[in-house]
């Protein structure tokens, strides 16, 4: 694993996440609206959960077959979001998850990340397949997938549970 892996781009930068990031991961990840359309974020999200995140996904940075990496979307030197590959099989598959302040929402950045962070991990890990999983009604992040060549597999009603409630997924994959 290349612990400091970079990719940079015309509009954001793709990397690990550092301690000295726990604040704008706070600020930006603290939006009603994410947690609602995610299933690990909550609200009110602090520097303290942030702080814990970053701690847990610092440590696959060392590993050399990590089981989760995460990047840190950064712009003009904050993290804005992030787009994290969970559950690597290595030599098999993976999933996506991803989530973005509001503020930077409808400028294509999501789209180019989840591209980038794909090809980066089919690469990396030498995968087969990237699932990807969205609420029924996030219909942002289901174009997301999409307009990355993921195609959808179904329907999985009542998958989750968020609190009292239950919650179907959409489900696609990326295979190659």
């Amino acid at each position: 694993m290349k612990k400091n892996y970079v990719i940079k781009t015309k509009d954001f930068t793709l990397r690990p996440l550092r301690m000295s990031d726990k604040a704008s991961i706070a600020k930006h990840a603290n939006n009603k609206i994410l947690a609602r359309n995610t299933l690990n974020l909550p609200h009110p999200y602090s520097v303290k959960d942030a702080t814990e995140w970053i701690k847990k996904e610092s440590s696959n940075y060392r590993k050399k077959k990590p089981s989760d990496f995460v990047f840190g979307i950064e712009i003009d030197g904050n993290i804005v979001g992030a787009v994290g590959i969970h559950k690597i099989e290595h030599g098999h598959k993976a999933e996506i998850g991803y989530w973005l302040g509001e503020e930077y929402w409808g400028k294509g950045i999501m789209t180019n990340a989840v591209k980038k962070a794909s090809a980066f991990t089919l690469k990396q890990f030498k995968l087969k397949r990237i699932l990807g999983c969205v609420f029924l009604f996030n219909i942002g992040s289901a174009r997301v997938l999409e307009k990355n060549g993921f195609v959808y597999e179904g329907l999985m009603r009542k998958a989750v549970k968020k609190g009292n409630k239950f919650i179907d997924k959409k489900i696609y994959a990326l295979v190659r």
